[in-house]
């Protein structure tokens, strides 16, 4: 128990299957000190239900990436209502803190934002965690990720976001993403190494703009600093903001290129193919840029937005064949500009 004390917080809306497969994957790491939290964002399925059946060891877990263990089963299930979760709760029941699994479930879906920082409020008060790592659902987790996350830490005190080398699902060996730059004419994050087969290239550590929001490991002194993530960006932008922020604190954004896990691109926000994905990213590409763009790229920002409005939404609906991301752009586009 030298090891500093991570939560790991994962986010759930109607995605029980993706979910309980990071979970049996979490449940396999190598690192000794950490809790899992799943905050369930009000699904409307049966995602708790199967939650707890996976729990209770009753749903054999079938993955490329590990071998169902049945040995630590049952897991046990600490349950709070948000209200519990952020004015009573504590750590009773919290035997092993690998071993449980601290199940608060929301009233209604807060987004990304604000349904992770419910979870990130109760890992800084009640557990007092030193790290809290945010991880999306539809991700499967190498066995040594988390301690060489934590590492790189340790190692710098500026350190203040560690993201891991983060590859595609069903190419299990093709990077997806090991961290971000900012367009800032376009507003849009570039990832590095996507669709690159890993020959090695990447095996060096480097500081970005962001990392990933689908892992990203925060040091507790960052938060207490800077605060958790902007609430009204609900979903896209929300880690970026939170990289920015942290940088102008004096904190890096690096990648630990020993850290591994595997993610389902888009299966859990949509992205641009989706009326909800395309309405939030028009949306908060506005809020962004009016919050941390120079002059001069908002200019040029607003010049191509222009442009787009006419072109982009029709593109994307005949592509996708999907007339309702018409009318989701053009109600972000309009949330945007007046905010």
């Amino acid at each position: 128990m030298n090891e500093p004390k991570v939560a790991i917080v994962i986010l759930d809306w109607n995605g029980w299957e993706d979910t309980i497969e990071c979970l049996e994957s979490l449940y396999q790491i190598r690192y000794s000190n950490y809790y899992v939290i799943l905050v369930d964002n009000n699904s409307s399925n049966e995602s708790i239900l199967k939650i707890k059946d996976y729990c209770n060891g009753k749903v054999n877990i079938k993955s490329k990436f590990f071998e169902y263990n049945k040995e630590n089963k049952p897991i046990g299930i600490i349950e709070y209502s948000k209200e519990e979760s952020e004015s009573k709760a504590s750590e009773k029941g919290l035997t092993q803190n690998n071993d449980h699994l601290i199940l608060i479930k929301n009233d209604k879906n807060y987004g990304f934002a604000e349904g992770n920082n419910i979870g990130m409020r109760y890992a800084l008060k009640t557990l007092n965690a030193d790290y809290v790592l945010l991880l999306n659902n539809d991700t499967v987790v190498d066995k040594d990720f988390l301690g060489k996350m934590v590492n790189f830490g340790e190692i710098n005190k500026n350190n203040g976001i560690i993201g891991p080398k983060i590859y595609y699902y069903d190419q299990p060996n093709t990077i997806w993403c090991i961290g971000g730059k900012i367009d800032w004419k376009l507003a849009r994050g570039l990832h590095i190494g996507t669709n690159e087969v890993d020959n090695g290239q990447y095996d060096k550590t480097e500081e970005f703009n962001y990392v990933s929001g689908s892992a990203f490991l925060i040091k507790r002194e960052v938060m207490d600093k800077i605060g958790l993530m902007d609430k009204k960006f609900f979903l896209y932008f929300e880690e970026t903001d939170l990289a920015l922020r942290a940088s102008k604190n004096g904190y890096k954004s690096v990648y630990a290129p020993g850290a591994k896990i595997w993610h389902k691109v888009s299966k859990s926000g949509g992205g641009l193919s989706k009326p909800i994905g395309l309405y939030y990213i028009t949306r908060n590409r506005w809020l962004f840029m009016k919050k941390w763009a120079k002059k001069s790229d908002y200019a040029f920002f607003i010049i191509y937005q222009v442009i787009g409005a006419v072109v982009f939404p029709v593109v994307l609906s005949i592509y996708y064949r999907n007339w309702k991301l018409f009318q989701a752009y053009y109600d972000g586009l309009i949330k945007g500009l007046g905010n």
